[in-house]
């Protein structure tokens, strides 16, 4: 397993470790409803330094962006950043992304899943015909995620950027914590709010960036966060994970994803898609609360009131801000509408479940 250049404070911190996407990650410290609680209501800092960072510079560079992915890149411009997802051939998703314009036109960084670096990587480089520069820059880069209603104001004293002010999905560079050339981002992956910030680690960066935002949260009680609350944090926005609810066989108009699809350039398999936004999909991924006790799992079946299969589970877990199990799952159209009834198989039991709108907080 891979170490991120912060594995030593995690075990100094006695959190419960596990592999995920071939790197040793930080699970849980406090326990998940207490790490939950804190990034909802104060503020939390977690290790996403696994994810992968491409770089893409030059003249053509946004033409192969375009290419790629299914957003309208063309709309950036320095500062700003784009949701967006790689569409393959067969009409799915080879991953899904962040698109940060650092020159217009001529460079931008490329933020993947960190299961799909390689993958994402092959992919984007057989449509480099146009001599794009690219560089894989995920093996040297530091991302911390500090998200919640407080990060901003308790960050903002290690820093000459004004980050309290960061309108949602752009960026600035600047100095942090005595550290230059410091990308801080307003986005996440919790709807609380805050900031993500990306640095090269160069000597002992990342731990002078650890230590000084656990000093200057210290009075405020910020606290470390691990996977399994990003976890439940982005469930409750509804926000997909890549390889849960979506993947290479999901659309994104099947995943609620079509508004980042825009049909105002080309891109790979375009006309599949236009013929799915005109005619429509046979599934739709859904939200829904349990009803009777019980937590669905990924890959559990969805059943209707008889008993027929009609989807699967692809997300699940305890709310802690509801305090009620809720879940999400590709269903037919003829269930995915919002107060539909719906019944989760678990452990050969049928139990009742809501199709709801998201997000569910």
């Amino acid at each position: 397993m891979k170490n991120t250049p912060f594995t030593a404070k995690h075990l100094a911190l006695g959190a419960k470790m596990a592999e995920f996407a071939g790197y040793y990650m930080p699970i849980s410290y406090s326990g998940i409803n207490d790490e939950h609680a804190a990034v909802r209501n104060n503020a939390g800092v977690f290790d996403v330094s696994h994810m992968g960072e491409f770089i893409l510079k030059g003249k053509h560079a946004l033409d192969l962006i375009q290419r790629v992915t299914t957003n309208d890149a063309s709309k950036l411009t320095a500062g700003k950043a784009q949701y967006s997802c790689l569409p393959n051939s067969k009409g799915g998703i080879v991953d899904d992304l962040l698109v940060y314009c650092l020159e217009e036109n001529r460079s931008y960084m490329l933020v993947v899943n960190a299961s799909n670096i390689e993958k994402d990587w092959n992919w984007i480089s057989q449509f480099n015909s146009q001599g794009v520069e690219m560089h894989d820059i995920s093996g040297k880069t530091c991302l911390l995620a500090i998200q919640g209603p407080n990060a901003t104001k308790l960050l903002q004293p290690l820093t000459d950027m004004d980050i309290m002010n960061l309108k949602y999905y752009t960026f600035t560079k600047g100095t942090f914590a005595g550290v230059d050339n410091v990308l801080t981002s307003a986005t996440g992956y919790t709807g609380a709010g805050g900031v993500e910030i990306y640095f090269e680690d160069k000597g002992d960066d990342a731990g002078k960036v650890w230590d000084a935002i656990f000093a200057a949260g210290a009075v405020q009680g910020i606290k470390p966060i691990g996977l399994g609350a990003r976890d439940t944090l982005r469930l409750e926005m509804g926000f997909c994970l890549y390889g849960n609810d979506i993947d290479d066989t999901t659309s994104p108009f099947e995943a609620g994803l079509g508004w980042i699809t825009k049909f105002t350039k080309e891109f790979t398999n375009r006309a599949y898609f236009e013929k799915q936004k005109v005619e429509g999909v046979t599934k739709r991924l859904v939200g829904f609360v349990m009803l009777e006790k019980g937590i669905a799992r990924h890959d559990h079946d969805i059943k209707d009131f008889e008993g027929r299969v009609i989807g699967k589970v692809t997300s699940g877990t305890q709310s802690p801000s509801l305090g009620k199990a809720i879940g999400m799952g590709y269903v037919t159209n003829n269930f995915s509408s919002i107060g539909s009834e719906i019944f989760i198989s678990i452990r050969n039991t049928m139990l009742k479940a809501k199709v709801v709108k998201m997000p569910f907080v």
